[in-house]
Formats: C-alpha cells, sequence, structure tokens
C-alpha cells in the first residue's frame, strides 16, 4: 500500500485558465450548476486575450485532438456488440478492441466512461488497450436511449435520465460478458474515468470474484457497506486540484486498509479532475502519459502474469 506525489510542469498554447474555471465547469459537467450560471460566471473572466471564446475552447471537448490510435490501425479491430442485462435495461451496446494479430486468448479490460456516454476519447481508449494487447471492451450506458448522442451536453443529460442501479447493473452485466468472452483468458481488469472511476470502484466492491484488478481515475468510492468485499489491487489514480473527488480519499483508505486490499495511491501534482482526457484543456500531457504508462504496467502485472 503507498501513496505517491507527481510534479511536473505543463505547457499551453493558450493564456493561462484561472484555476476558477476549471472549477466551475468541474460543477457544471455534474450536474451542479446551470449551463447559463456557468457562463455568467466564465463570463467575469474574460479580458483581451482571455476571451470567451478562448476559455470555452480550453474548457469544452474537441475530440478531433482525441485520437491517439486510430480505428484503421492494423493492430487492432473494432466493432460493436450487444450483451444481456437483466437485471439493467434488459440489453447492453459496446465497443469491442481486439488486438491483432490475435492468437488464441487474452486478458480484458472493461474501459467506462464519465458520466456522458461513449464519446470519441473513450472508444480512443479502448483501442489504446487493445493495442497493448488486451480486449477492451467500452459500454455506452446511454444505449436505452439510442446511444452517446454526439455532443457533451445532450449526453450528460441524457444519463441523468436514466436510473442510476440499472446502469450500474448493465456495467457488471459488462463485465461478466467480457470476462467470459469466447477469446478471453478469463483474467479481467476495469479502468475508468469520472464517473467510470466510481463504477471500477463499485465493480471492486459488488462483483469481487470477477474483477482481478481496477483503475480507477478521480473516481468517488463505492457505497461504504461494500468496500469490505474488494478483493482485487487497485491503482488509484487522482489529481491534486480535484477538491470534490480527493474530499472521499481518506475515508476510503481507511476502509481499503481495513480490508486487506493492495492498493496504490498517486496523486498528480497540480492535475485537475479529468487530467488524463487529451479533447480538453484540462489534459495534462506529462502527467496523462505517466498515469497511462502506470495503468498498463498495473494491468501487465495483474492480467498477464500466470
Amino acid at each position: 500500500m503507498s501513496e505517491n506525489q507527481d510534479n511536473h510542469s505543463n505547457a499551453t498554447d493558450h493564456p493561462p485558465i484561472p484555476q476558477e474555471a476549471f472549477d466551475w465547469y468541474d460543477d457544471y459537467a455534474h450536474g451542479r450548476m446551470e449551463r447559463r450560471d456557468f457562463m455568467a460566471r466564465l463570463s467575469t473572466l474574460v479580458t483581451a486575450t482571455l476571451t470567451m471564446n478562448v476559455l470555452l475552447d480550453a474548457l469544452m471537448p474537441n475530440y478531433a485532438q482525441a485520437e491517439q490510435v486510430s480505428f484503421n490501425d492494423p493492430e487492432i479491430k473494432a466493432s460493436y456488440v450487444t450483451f444481456e442485462s437483466p437485471k439493467g435495461h434488459q440489453e447492453g451496446r459496446g465497443y469491442l478492441v481486439k488486438p491483432q494479430p490475435l492468437e488464441g486468448k487474452a486478458p480484458v479490460v472493461l474501459v467506462v466512461h464519465e458520466n456522458r456516454g461513449l464519446n470519441p476519447y473513450i472508444k480512443d481508449v479502448a483501442r489504446r488497450v487493445a493495442k497493448a494487447g488486451f480486449i477492451a471492451l467500452a459500454p455506452d450506458a446511454l444505449h436505452p436511449s439510442g446511444g452517446y448522442p454526439g455532443n457533451d451536453d445532450e449526453g450528460r443529460s441524457m444519463q441523468r435520465s436514466l436510473d442510476r442501479a440499472k446502469i450500474e447493473q448493465d456495467f457488471i452485466a459488462a463485465a461478466k460478458f467480457l470476462k467470459g468472452h469466447e477469446e478471453s483468458t478469463g483474467k479481467l481488469g476495469a479502468v475508468g474515468f469520472c464517473f467510470g472511476g466510481y463504477v471500477v470502484n463499485m465493480l471492486a466492491a459488488a462483483i469481487p470474484d470477477e474483477l482481478d484488478a481496477g483503475v480507477p481515475f478521480y473516481g468517488t468510492p463505492a457505497a461504504k457497506e461494500i468496500r469490505k468485499n474488494i478483493k482485487a489491487p487497485l491503482l488509484i489514480q487522482l489529481a491534486e486540484l480535484d477538491k470534490r473527488v480527493n474530499a472521499s480519499w481518506p475515508e476510503y483508505e481507511e476502509d481499503l486498509k481495513a480490508a486487506g486490499v493492495d492498493y496504490t495511491m498517486h496523486m498528480y501534482a497540480k492535475a485537475n479532475h479529468g487530467f488524463h482526457n487529451d479533447s480538453t484543456g484540462r489534459y495534462d500531457e506529462k502527467m496523462a502519459e505517466l498515469a497511462w504508462e502506470r495503468t498498463l504496467a498495473f494491468f501487465n502485472k495483474h492480467l498477464k502474469s500466470a
């Protein structure tokens, strides 16, 4: 069990964005602030060089920037699959990506999106996972409503409109489907971001005998009463400036210690919630690459070893 603080400097190609803007965006993105209030607060930061367009370009996702692995990459093969979810929305759908060539079987990794559905960034993360030698499945929680709508604002609204308990059951069903896939070795990992980080923590507690390794990025813990069930090793990735999620860490750590969980927490200095997402101004390239290297090393250790 360990905790690590990482330090860095991060260059940007726009004027410095005040930290308040990132904090307000986090409140807006998580439903704690209405859009008009968010825009009104942003307007108080506008200057001759820090225009509203600059602020919005820095905060809002630009998914053209979020493709590190092309869907045409010859080292992967991507498709869509459906799976049964009897305790959730009856049927789930996800983006399945396999390494190529795939000889025999491979360990599997569930990739869990944020609170807005299966957007292009998360699909790219699934391709990165596959390129590293794992079969990846990225489910879309919005499948019952027609799937990710093409923009995050509408996606957030759609996800809020769905039954949270049923969404969680859909991800449990996805994890079991993936673990039992005909090309799976039976070793299951999960990585998730924001809401997806919560889902990874939830899976570790809800299906402890199914999950073999979990990497929650800036995710809140599972319900307190089930944390004692966690068995899988966890690699917990937190951002120093993410006060909302970090407030839950001390109690969560106490519960992990009490349960004897093998965990490591990394705190990424001067990084914001969402620092791994390369489609927004919150992206921190150096910290994101370090966190991703650690993620793949963690999965290699716990999923590929005998």
